[in-house]
C-alpha cells in the first residue's frame, strides 16, 4: 500500500493504517532523535512526542514534500525544543558528587578520541550540530536537510563545512596519531 493511501486512511480514523505508518518511520525518527539528543531515554520520549504531534497535525500535511521530510521536520523541532527544556532544568540542579568538588581543582586525564569527538560535537553551535548529525551521521542529503530545517541547500552546505572545520580544530591534537 502506498504512503498517500495510508495517510488518507489514517485521516479517516483507521488505527491499523496509523500503526503501519508508524512502523514504517519509527526507526529513522528514533535514530535522528537519538543522534541529536545523545540519550536513549530522551530519544524515546522525543520519538513518541514526534508521532503524537504528527498524527495530531496530519490534516495539515499537504504532500508538497515527502511525508518522511515533513515527519523529520517535526522530529527536529521536537528534539531541539525538548533539549532546550532539559538544558534549562539541568542548569538548575547540581549533582551531589559535584558539590563536594566545588572549589577543589582536579587534574583531568586525557580523554580518548571517542569521548573528545562526542564532546566536540556537543559543543558545536546548534545549527552546525544539527546539520552535521543529519548529513554525516544519518546520511540525509542537503536538499532533505534544507527542507526539514526550512533553510536553503547552500546554508546546509555552509553549516556542514563550518561544523567540520570546528571539529578539525577541536580534535587537532589527535591528527598526529593518524598521520604518522
Amino acid at each position: 500500500m502506498d504512503e498517500s493511501t495510508l495517510i488518507a486512511r489514517v485521516r479517516a480514523g483507521d488505527s491499523a493504517a496509523e500503526r503501519t505508518l508508524y512502523d514504517a518511520h519509527v526507526d529513522r525518527v528514533y535514530r535522528l532523535a537519538f543522534r541529536l539528543a545523545g540519550d536513549d531515554a530522551l530519544a524515546q520520549d522525543f520519538t513518541q512526542e514526534t508521532f503524537i504531534r504528527a498524527f495530531d497535525r496530519l490534516g495539515s500535511f499537504r504532500g508538497e514534500a515527502a511525508f518522511s521530510t515533513w515527519l523529520h521536520t517535526i522530529t527536529t523541532t521536537v528534539v531541539l525544543n525538548g533539549l532546550r527544556k532539559v538544558k534549562r532544568l539541568r542548569q538548575r540542579e547540581t549533582d551531589i558528587d559535584d558539590a563536594q568538588a566545588i572549589g577543589v581543582r582536579k587534574r583531568e586525564s586525557e580523554p580518548d578520541l571517542k569521548m573528545r569527538l562526542t564532546k566536540a560535537i556537543d559543543e558545536l553551535p546548534e545549527g552546525y550540530r544539527t546539520v552535521f548529525v543529519m548529513h554525516d551521521v544519518e546520511g540525509y542529503t542537503h536538499e532533505e536537510i534544507g527542507a526539514a530545517l526550512g533553510v536553503e541547500t547552500g546554508t546546509s552546505k555552509a553549516q556542514l563545512s563550518r561544523a567540520r572545520a570546528k571539529l578539525r580544530v577541536a580534535l587537532a591534537d589527535f591528527a598526529g596519531e593518524w598521520t604518522t
